[in-house]
């Protein structure tokens, strides 16, 4: 679970989550309370971060710890008392039915929590958003509550820092064509601070990663679309001017740039479509010629304790599940 300057809420959260793990780990992103002193009493492996790298960056760090110790299962919920550990055991039983991973959903039936009326709307949007970039079909794209099998810890690489890691992850699943699955939970949202960052610029940070992988994703659409409108518009205002120039002898100089200006747009925006495309396809024919197996990269060096690093010695190479 990632934490940070969570002191009021981390005891509930790690003796929770013990009832149904091997290794609860808590990865403190810099807190300046006394998260990881609770965390570790109550015999938590902690790894903290010296700086605040953020949510992604937490996350990475949980994932290359999954590996190091040969996870076969990985939970990872919030530190913040909003998830319930008691659906942690649910999530479970759905990954052993086969499949890869399992998101806990605040919007399908069984679900329990009174979501307030603008992260509805901001959650759809996203949703929506995420469903075209990954070509998943799910409810809950920004749930912070999931389970991953061994296949997925292997695969999921994560690149940024920020709170869009989430639909990140999700892109990386339907690319990698992993079989998914949702399962209702609980979610609190009486708790104060539950989010470091403010709800708005969270969602356009999300925004902004999902429109960068699907123009990369889908060049033609992204690019070409628009720069065919563009020109069918250039083309249009460029009749519009002859025309008014055929009748009034007078030439449009206005809506004869409006129809250069669109025109060249909309030319530029299909080159660059088509270009992206090509090169998309090559680097998926690169791909499939040298198999889909995802590049190892280096491990990073993961700070911790003296204690906590002997611990870490203690569960490497056991098969466990963490959270």
């Amino acid at each position: 679970m990632p934490a940070y300057n969570e002191e009021g809420y981390i005891a509930k959260t790690v003796m929770g989550a013990r009832q149904y793990a091997d290794i609860v780990l808590v990865v403190d992103d810099g807190s300046e309370d006394d998260t990881v002193p609770i965390a570790r009493a109550l015999g938590a492996l902690v790894i903290q971060h010296e700086v605040n790298r953020g949510y992604g960056g937490a996350l990475q760090t949980i994932f290359d710890t999954a590996r190091k110790i040969g996870a076969d299962e990985l939970v990872i919920m919030d530190s913040d008392g909003q998830h319930d550990p008691r659906d942690i055991e649910n999530l479970l039983r759905k990954l052993r039915e086969g499949n890869d991973v399992v998101i806990g959903s605040r919007f399908i039936k069984g679900a329990s929590g009174d979501i307030p009326a603008y992260r509805k709307v901001g959650m759809k949007v996203l949703d929506t958003a995420t469903q075209y970039a990954s070509d998943l079909n799910i409810t809950d794209s920004q749930s912070g509550f999931r389970a991953y099998g061994k296949r997925a810890i292997q695969t999921i690489q994560l690149g940024g820092n920020d709170m869009s890691a989430g639909s990140e992850i999700l892109i990386q699943i339907g690319a990698q064509n992993l079989r998914v699955a949702e399962e209702p939970i609980r979610v609190r949202y009486d708790i104060e601070n539950t989010s470091s960052q403010n709800p708005l610029m969270h969602g356009l940070s999300v925004l902004n990663v999902i429109i960068k992988f699907v123009s990369c994703k889908k060049p033609i659409w992204f690019f070409g679309m628009p720069g065919l409108l563009l020109t069918l518009s250039g083309v249009f205002a460029g009749f519009m001017a002859f025309s008014d120039y055929y009748i009034t002898a007078r030439f449009p100089f206005a809506l004869s740039m409006v129809s250069a200006l669109t025109l060249i747009m909309g030319m530029l925006l299909i080159t660059s479509g088509l270009i992206l495309n090509s090169l998309v396809q090559m680097m998926n024919a690169s791909r499939s010629q040298g198999g889909s197996a995802t590049p190892k990269r280096r491990e990073p060096a993961i700070p911790s304790s003296e204690a906590d690093e002997d611990l870490f010695d203690d569960v490497s190479g056991e098969h466990a599940s963490g959270n």
